[in-house]
């Protein structure tokens, strides 16, 4: 099962402020976050990001801020996006049925959105390698967890590829460097 950007839809979970410098790995997770953004904006692949508690935990990291062109910012209060009916209400507007799904923490906040986004009938891609913990052994057991549950394990460069599906066209040269520089 491939991904394809006509399908797909971008979901970056709680990549914030006050959480991002307890993540193992925050700069390689953020940068391939910000190549997932890149990548959606030029493909027409939408976009939302989600902050939980931000009241609290601060609002998303700069890095992420800077390209958020056509992302949508939704606010939550549960662990798990779905239990928020107004960001159920924003995916299921964008009429995607793959959710690619990055960000921290992956045993918490990514782990119950993928669940329940596999529950409802939605093919989920985990990106790996633009998610994260505090603690290895807890993400290595979300990712096993997630996997067993059907969701796709992937990393930024297979979400790329896929969405591009030619080397040959406008799109794959304009998005080279991002894939060149990683």
């Amino acid at each position: 099962m491939l991904l394809d950007a006509r399908m797909s839809l971008l979901l970056v979970v709680d990549m914030q402020e006050r959480l991002a410098p307890a993540v193992a790995d925050i700069e390689q997770i953020t940068a391939n976050s910000v190549a997932l953004l890149s990548a959606a904006d030029r493909l027409s692949v939408p976009a939302r990001v989600t902050e939980h508690c931000a009241d609290k935990i601060g609002p998303t990291i700069a890095p992420i801020r800077g390209h958020m062109a056509t992302a949508a910012v939704l606010s939550k209060r549960y662990f798990s996006a779905c239990a928020e009916s107004a960001i159920v209400a924003q995916i299921v507007a964008t009429q995607r049925s793959q959710v690619v799904i990055a960000g921290v923490e992956t045993h918490v906040c990514v782990l119950q959105t993928a669940l329940d986004l596999q529950r409802a009938g939605y093919r989920c891609f985990l990106v790996e390698d633009a998610s994260g913990t505090r603690k290895l052994p807890d993400k290595q057991a979300a990712v096993a967890r997630m996997r067993d549950a059907g969701v796709q394990i992937v990393t930024t460069e297979m979400v790329l590829f896929e969405w591009l599906r030619r080397g040959d066209s406008q799109a794959f040269k304009d998005l080279f460097p991002l894939i060149r520089n990683r």
